[in-house]
């Protein structure tokens, strides 16, 4: 019997689907909340068979010019039964291609890339894309092992400085939303420090809002002061991190180990069984996430299905388009940074 595609308008439904299927938190309705309040539509689909979920999956679409209408996303997944991968993507494409007219569906599957399905996604007419949103080459701890273990698989410098920024006084809570303030305004110097652009305060905020418990956010404390916080979002699954950033002050005391620490504790005591490190790069920070353990992780990354003749158009402008908006949103960063100078120098 075929698949049944068809839209869920329920919140409590939808994400406790989610969480049998063993979904992302990029597939909560809450991220689809924020999205949808952010230039993006969210359209999220259950996939049946005589009437039992057999897939879901929360699409994301941003609107393009015409001819290319729109582009159709699944970020981390879609999540499905077991075995049935190949089959749930056949049936959503065949429901963006009709309801949605997208010049092609783009998936990042929350599936390891040597898994069957992600091997299966070429003969099932799917194309490796560079255009990638979430990095593949990531570090996903296994929270079902014990600390004695998380430990050991560490490297001894990093459990010499978990130890170390333990003992320097720091307060490390989660935080309230009162005082995500202080948490953004050390992200924006994070962001002009290292040269990467972020968005305006009101789409962290609306994160923290819609997904609620969902987003845990954790702080290091100085007396009052935020010297590090750690932004995450986690199903009953998966916990993934979003942002992060910390002041010299917290470079120094190295909180940001205590904290990470701390973080991945609360996940594993939430019963959490993977903490996800959101991708790995070769930087220093991917060089201080690969100190956590003697692995990577190597996800599906990105694949692409043409459903447009202009498909081929979009894949060449999409990466210049990309490009131009990190450069945009770099250079709004600094001219903030500099902006809140002025006024503090004035002050």
């Amino acid at each position: 019997m075929s698949l049944s595609v068809s839209p869920c308008f329920d919140r409590a439904l939808w994400d406790t689907t989610v969480n049998q299927l063993g979904g992302h938190p990029q597939q909560l309705w809450g991220w689809g909340e924020t999205k949808a309040a952010h230039g993006w539509t969210a359209d999220r689909v259950l996939v049946t068979e005589d009437g039992v979920v057999v897939g879901a999956a929360q699409l994301v679409l941003k609107a393009l010019p015409l001819p290319l209408r729109n582009l159709a996303y699944i970020p981390r997944g879609p999540q499905t039964a077991e075995g049935r991968g190949v089959e749930v993507l056949e049936a959503l494409a065949g429901y963006v291609r009709a309801a949605h007219r997208s010049v092609a569906l783009s998936i990042e599957p929350d599936w390891d890339a040597a898994s069957d399905v992600v091997q299966a996604l070429p003969g099932a007419g799917w194309t490796a894309s560079a255009n990638t949103i979430l990095i593949g080459r990531t570090l996903i701890l296994d929270l079902r092992r014990s600390e004695d273990e998380l430990l050991a698989d560490m490297t001894k410098k990093h459990r010499q400085y978990i130890r170390k920024s333990g003992r320097e006084g720091l307060e490390i809570r989660r935080v309230v939303r009162s005082e995500l303030a202080a948490c953004l305004a050390v992200y924006r110097l994070t962001a002009e420090r290292a040269g990467f652009g972020i968005h305006e305060d009101a789409y962290y905020l609306d994160i923290f809002d819609n997904l609620g418990d969902a987003s845990p956010v954790y702080a290091a404390f100085q007396g009052e002061d935020v010297v590090a916080f750690l932004w995450l979002s986690a199903t009953e699954s998966t916990a993934f991190e979003l942002y992060g950033g910390m002041t010299d002050e917290g470079e120094r005391l190295r909180a940001n180990y205590a904290l990470k620490w701390f973080a991945i504790s609360e996940m594993k005591a939430r019963g959490v069984a993977r903490y996800d490190f959101n991708g790995l790069l070769n930087d220093g920070v991917s060089r201080f996430k690969m100190g956590w353990a003697q692995h990577e992780d190597q996800l599906a990354g990105t694949w692409d299905l043409p459903l447009s003749p202009f498909y081929p158009v979009f894949s060449r402008a999409l990466p210049l388009a990309k490009r131009g908006m990190r450069v945009a949103r770099t250079q709004a960063a600094r001219a903030v940074g500099a902006l809140r100078t002025v006024r503090g120098s004035r002050s």
